[in-house]
């Protein structure tokens, strides 16, 4: 079957063939950060610097008309646009319009909201991020927008779930740190400290759970309707604090991306537990030699994640990237079954 699909997008890819990857910004009206666009464009790729990124794209190129369709990439806490490039391009290749919205307070200029503060505000920026792509006159007519993808990756995988029909709540975040701190502790307390086998670790979770407690009480389910988005893909998805429940029958088609050696988010505590749930849900790709880190193409410098960073995001020994352009294949045939006719 897999050789089937990969035909078919290559197929597609064809038809859709064109000068270069072409990249620039809108600006969503209600003063949202920045949406980094990547699409279709009669330009040709130039070398191009974004950051430790060396890309080659068609900077502010002219669009050209692909398939019509848009998807929407949500980054990761602390991420950018351009560690998902190569997915990107993948996409734009078959045809579609990319749009990644900058997630306010949880991106790499600013982390001053990371965890359920930012996912509370996540799902509105996604839908902010398709009004601008469709109000301005260089994508409006290039675009249909009754049929959008949306593919989100960690935190991004947060909000992916959320339009996907998935409700959280403030309340089963504290829940599960409660239950589980020992082992799923990077993912209620992110970059700030670490586990280490010592003496201070009981003090470690004891000071967390307790900050935790104080701060995340609210029962209230957390939802966000876009009745845009019709097909979603979330890439080892944080999904603790979801009612399982929720997401049993996705109200669209729901595609996940596993690793198996992710350390940042356990998979039996997050993808697993909703690929249990989930009667329709699609595996669409699993890494087993992959770390939490593996989706990010290209991968930063791991000497700016710091220590903790980069053991949480650092490939585990064994894995090969050379594995991604087909998983970024899988992802974009994903798209292609469910949004084109």
């Amino acid at each position: 079957m897999y050789k089937y699909l990969l035909t078919c997008f290559l197929a597609l890819a064809a038809t859709c063939a064109h000068a270069g990857v072409g990249l620039t910004q809108v600006t969503p009206a209600k003063g949202d950060g920045p949406v980094t666009v990547f699409y279709p464009s009669s330009a040709a790729d130039q070398p191009i610097q974004r950051g430790p990124f060396s890309l080659n794209l068609a900077f502010n190129g002219a669009p050209q008309r692909g398939n019509g369709r848009l998807v929407v990439l949500s980054h990761g806490s602390g991420g950018n646009p351009w560690v998902h490039s190569n997915l990107a391009r993948t996409l734009v290749e078959a045809g579609f319009v990319v749009a990644m919205p900058q997630h306010q307070g949880d991106n790499a200029q600013d982390h001053s909201k990371p965890g359920p503060e930012s996912w509370k505000l996540r799902p509105g920026e996604v839908s902010r991020a398709v009004d601008a792509v469709a109000q301005d006159a260089r994508f409006a007519p290039l675009l249909s927008l009754d049929k959008v993808g949306m593919y989100g990756m960690s935190a991004g995988g947060h909000t992916a779930l959320s339009l996907a029909g998935g409700r959280w709540s403030d309340a089963q975040f504290t829940r599960h740190c409660e239950a589980n701190i020992a082992e799923d502790f990077p993912s209620c307390v992110g970059l700030m400290t670490s586990l280490r086998g010592n003496f201070l670790d009981g003090l470690k979770k004891m000071v967390a759970v307790g900050a935790i407690r104080t701060r995340f009480t609210d029962e209230a389910w957390h939802v966000h309707n876009d009745p845009r988005i019709r097909a979603v893909v979330a890439g080892v998805p944080y999904a603790a604090d979801f009612d399982a429940g929720s997401l049993a029958a996705p109200a669209v088609p729901l595609g996940l991306v596993t690793a198996r050696l992710d350390k940042w988010l356990t998979p039996r505590f997050h993808s697993d537990r909703i690929l249990a749930a989930c009667k329709t849900c699609e595996l669409v790709a699993d890494l087993p030699t992959g770390g939490h880190g593996a989706l990010l193409s290209p991968l930063p410098p791991m000497d700016r994640l710091g220590e903790i960073g980069a053991d949480l995001m650092g490939d585990p020994p064994g894995f090969d990237r050379a594995v991604l352009p087909a998983v970024d294949a899988k992802i974009t045939v994903f798209f292609q079954k469910h949004l084109l006719p």
